[in-house]
């Protein structure tokens, strides 16, 4: 190929080459503003001459102008030019074209960059409490945080998916003591309940029970604050925190039974949603070390022990406030967990060179803090921390609430996107010669393409409201658009009946073609842009506009009853490149796409 496959860089060089025979003045590639041509406008590269005429000492549209005939008279990368106030619109040499074509299809990670050495990232998602199932929230959280993964695997880094698992701690105590309490002995087995269900009924009734035990004691002349903290049950939430803290067998044994039953749970909730973790973190674990750092930070002078017992973080000067490590009880808190975890990652990862957390943006002040924590204690990768903050997703009556019961669970939710796919595709049709397996692998495929495209396609720092039938809409912003484009390509593979050539020449391809190569070659920059920003709806609405794109090219371009036999076997070559890139990105959505809808 004459030019890599980087236009961007061979325009960027030749204007520079072109200001300098043209006006004499040099100026650097970096300077060079170049940027998508508009739909409305013909060419494929734009670039803006604004910031070129101090060097010039002539107007944007003279400058656009001379450049234009510049760039298309000495064989350079452009062939035509048109000028659009003080912009330089470039249509590329249709060899070029071919040639990214040719090797794009000869490179089976086209777009992306596996192996690339980027060094080691790991990122945290999903990261639950062992006292309740997930619910429609974690379904973001996992999705985003798996999706982040994949990206930055593609685009070189050696990725470690993980999870801290919260699996000890005041809220975990609350379902032991209901279960004790209410339980009857009552197992997933005999409840028939999954087990995550099972620990959450029992968080539920703790909270309900312990809701009148509050509001008798105010009845008796308590405050509200008094009421709170001497409920029965709360003492008794706190006790058996004490308990299994100082390794009490008869609450260590059941703790482990109950954590045992999420744990199942949990597994089965996560294969369904697709996705899966490198290593398992465990706060019952991590919080020793956490402790253990706390107390350091003591002798060091870092952190300060008060008169009652407790550990405290001064952050003032940090414009934060004073921040406690460790109960007057000695008891941990998230915080001493979380030191813990991120020290004890470090370790496993000596090569690390981000972490990234995976965690609502209800916490980013809690992150504020552990990062601020970590270089106190004078570790210098604490630079290195991100916390990938997101919006919540809220219902139309408001926000979740997983003490009173009234979440959208993970579970149900998925299998309602299954049935609402299957209704959906079912009354379109076109289903006849499939068995009943494949009929119901493809509305697996769609209800999760559904629930997973609609969570990802927002950007993360945004909050967002979930509408399930519109995330179902065949022709709208959606993973089921994007599986029927795909579906589409594989339907003109089975038209055209052989295999396509990888080796492209002689064509000089039309504005449709050309759009459709254009976003084609955007795919590159769309991955690292999504790499780089920790934002999967890069991704997600870069393989939106291509489907729109390549239907826009369906649409105006015959491919099997084209013309000649050249246009048809090109127009396969651009058809086999869509698919494939339609594949990859949406792979790295965590969105399987069918071969046939």
């Amino acid at each position: 190929m004459p030019y890599p496959m980087n236009f961007e860089k061979q325009i960027a060089e030749e204007v520079v080459a072109g200001v300098l025979h043209l006006y004499g003045k040099n100026v650097s590639p970096e300077s060079v503003q170049i940027q998508p041509t508009r739909k409305e406008f013909a060419g494929e590269f734009t670039v803006v001459t604004f910031p070129l005429t101090r060097s010039a000492g002539k107007k944007p549209e003279e400058v656009a102008e001379d450049l234009g005939g510049y760039l298309t008279a000495g064989g350079g990368v452009a062939q035509d030019f048109e000028v659009v106030k003080g912009f330089l619109n470039l249509t590329l040499r249709a060899d070029l074209w071919q040639s990214f074509l040719s090797e794009a299809l000869g490179n089976e990670n086209y777009g992306r960059s596996p192996g690339a050495d980027q060094g080691t990232v790991v990122v945290e998602y999903s990261s639950p409490n062992t006292n309740k199932p997930l619910h429609l929230g974690h379904l973001r959280n996992n999705f985003l945080g798996w999706s982040v993964a994949e990206i930055l695997k593609a685009v070189g880094y050696d990725v470690k998916k993980v999870q801290i698992i919260n699996d000890r701690g005041i809220h975990i105590c609350k379902s032991m003591v209901a279960w004790k309490k209410f339980g009857g002995g009552e197992t997933p087995e005999s409840g028939g309940l999954k087990g995550d269900h099972l620990a959450g009924k029992y968080y539920v009734a703790f909270d309900k029970a312990y809701k009148a035990e509050v509001e008798a004691l105010i009845n008796r002349g308590k405050t509200k604050v008094e009421a709170e903290s001497e409920a029965p049950l709360m003492r008794e939430a706190r006790e058996t925190l004490l308990k299994w803290e100082s390794g009490d067998p008869e609450t260590y044994a059941l703790w482990e039974k109950m954590n045992g039953w999420v744990y199942e749970g949990f597994e089965e909730t996560y294969r369904n949603m697709g996705v899966d973790f490198d290593k398992l973190y465990y706060e019952s674990d991590t919080w020793v070390l956490g402790k253990e750092v706390a107390m350091k930070g003591v002798d060091a002078g870092i952190f300060q022990k008060r008169e009652d017992g407790s550990v405290w973080a001064d952050l003032r000067d940090e414009g934060m406030d004073e921040k406690l490590l460790l109960r007057r009880d000695g008891t941990a808190v998230y915080m001493t967990q979380d030191l813990g975890t991120a020290i004890l990652r470090q370790r496993d990862f000596p090569d690390l060179v981000k972490m990234v957390y995976t965690v609502g943006n209800e916490q980013e002040y809690h992150f504020k803090v552990l990062f601020s924590l970590l270089k106190k204690l004078g570790y210098a990768w604490a630079d290195d921390c991100h916390h990938l903050s997101y919006g919540m997703v809220e219902l139309p009556d408001g926000k979740m609430k997983s003490r009173e019961g009234n979440v959208v669970d993970a579970d149900d939710l998925m299998r309602e996107m299954v049935a609402t796919a299957a209704d959906i595709t079912q009354a379109l049709g076109k289903l006849d010669d499939m068995t009943e397996s494949q009929k119901e692998e493809l509305y697996q495929m769609i209800g999760m393409a559904a629930l997973k495209f609609f969570l990802l396609r927002v950007d993360p720092r945004k909050g967002m409201l979930f509408d399930p039938e519109e995330s179902v809409d065949f022709n709208g912003h959606t993973g089921p658009f994007i599986q029927y484009g795909y579906a589409r390509t594989r339907a003109l593979h089975r038209k055209f009946g052989k295999e396509v050539p990888a080796t492209v020449s002689g064509i000089n391809p039309e504005p449709a073609e050309r759009a459709l190569l254009t976003k084609l070659y955007q795919y590159k920059k769309a991955l690292t842009d999504a790499a780089q920003a920790y934002n999967p709806a890069i991704a997600a609405n870069y393989v939106f506009e291509l489907v729109k794109e390549f239907n826009a090219f369906y649409g105006k371009m015959p491919v099997i009853q084209a013309e000649t036999e050249d246009q048809q076997v090109f127009r396969m070559q651009l058809v086999a490149l869509t698919g494939r890139v339609i594949e990859s990105c949406s792979a790295l959505l965590g969105i399987r796409v069918p071969e046939q809808m």
